[in-house]
């Protein structure tokens, strides 16, 4: 009898050869808005990483002169022409001597070149590195892409450290929801019985009770003196006491589902314990699930702190993140006056957008036979 090898065989026996991993990447990359939201998200999460290399300014640079700074257009012409060195101009300020409203003009006189990996303010890359080398800045004056908040802050600036915030609380909430919901859903669906029903109403209980008031009274009974790291665990806590509900609900149907197969009575035979049953053997089969549910419940997360430190009782100064960010955007003043300080907004947009994309090309590739 002849056998084929491994690379001789046909595109439909590699087809039902392939793992569940491997159907499901196949099928991923098909969906080009999932494999355009992942680019996306990678991005954003290299750019958190590495926040002090890619911000033009420290994130405490204030000038209260220069509050409220309009952004600064790039430019490649100028009066000679096309320049191959983007640059900025500088700034000129005209105060109204009646309603002392200053107005910011582009000074066209004073041209500021841009370079990248320039020599700027220090910093300590995750408190292990010391550099003063930034991924693009000027080499006189200053530039601001985003403008400035009301204390003269780079807003450019304050958007890349935030999002290094807003984008890890993100993870390390779902990463305590997962925990969570796959050891309570797990014992729920294996043991049923008093064990289960217990563990049911707990969930219905705490999914039945509005979820901003309740955040906003547990945020607010942080104490006043904690410090900045302390307060964000505390917040991460505080939005995953909800997030666990719905995986523990996955798991358990999944499992109610799967321990009467013959894998699971021969793993009984075998002597494993019920808790080597459930994470050796039935959470495995049904992971790529699990992945899906954890990459739609990270944009709640990231929401819910962002209402949370807009509402002013999230992330505390000198800790920044897109919330705290956008409390300066609070009044239709404000944002009529200096629509720039809304940019952050933009920022939980698109990742929220991108992970829901992200999250659908998953849910979609879960099922590669369909």
């Amino acid at each position: 009898m002849f056998f084929r090898g491994k690379n001789q065989l046909s595109a439909e026996d590699k087809y039902f050869t392939a793992s569940q991993w491997q159907l499901m990447w196949r099928k991923l990359k098909k969906n080009k808005m999932a494999i355009v939201a992942s680019c996306i998200l990678a991005l954003f999460y290299i750019v958190a990483i590495f926040c002090e290399f890619f911000a033009t300014q420290s994130v405490t640079t204030y000038n209260i002169s220069n509050a409220f700074h309009p952004p600064q257009k790039i430019h490649f012409f100028d009066e000679g022409g096309f320049n191959l060195r983007p640059f900025v101009y500088g700034i000129s300020v005209e105060i109204d001597q009646q309603t002392l409203f200053r107005t910011y003009v582009e000074d066209k006189t004073k041209k500021y070149p841009i370079y990248f990996f320039i020599q700027g303010e220090e910093y300590d890359l995750w408190n292990i590195i010391t550099s003063n080398v930034h991924l693009f800045g000027v080499r006189d004056g200053k530039i601001h892409l985003f403008g400035t908040d009301k204390m003269g802050r780079d807003v450019f600036s304050r958007d890349i450290y935030a999002s290094r915030i807003s984008l890890s609380i993100g993870l390390v909430g779902v990463f305590t929801s997962f925990v969570l919901g796959c050891i309570l859903g797990g014992i729920s669906g294996y043991s049923s019985g008093v064990v289960d029903t217990i563990i049911q109403r707990v969930i219905e209980f705490l999914i039945s009770i509005p979820t901003i008031p309740l955040w906003m009274a547990l945020s607010a009974a942080l104490p006043a003196n904690w410090p900045p790291i302390r307060v964000y665990f505390g917040i991460t806590i505080i939005l995953s006491i909800f997030g666990w509900c719905g995986i523990a609900r996955v798991v358990r149907g999944k499992l109610l589902e799967m321990r009467e197969e013959d894998f699971v009575l021969a793993a009984k035979i075998a002597g494993c314990r019920e808790g080597s049953i459930i994470v050796r053997h039935l959470l495995p089969n049904f992971i790529s699930y699990l992945i899906v549910s954890l990459t739609l419940s990270i944009p709640s997360m990231i929401l819910g702190e962002t209402a949370l430190s807009f509402l002013g009782i999230g992330i505390r100064p000198p800790a920044v993140s897109w919330g705290a960010m956008m409390q300066d955007a609070q009044n239709v003043s404000t944002i009529l006056l200096h629509p720039w300080l809304l940019l952050p907004g933009l920022s939980v947009v698109i990742v929220v957008l991108a992970f829901n994309f992200l999250g659908d090309g998953l849910r979609d590739a879960a099922d590669p036979y369909k």
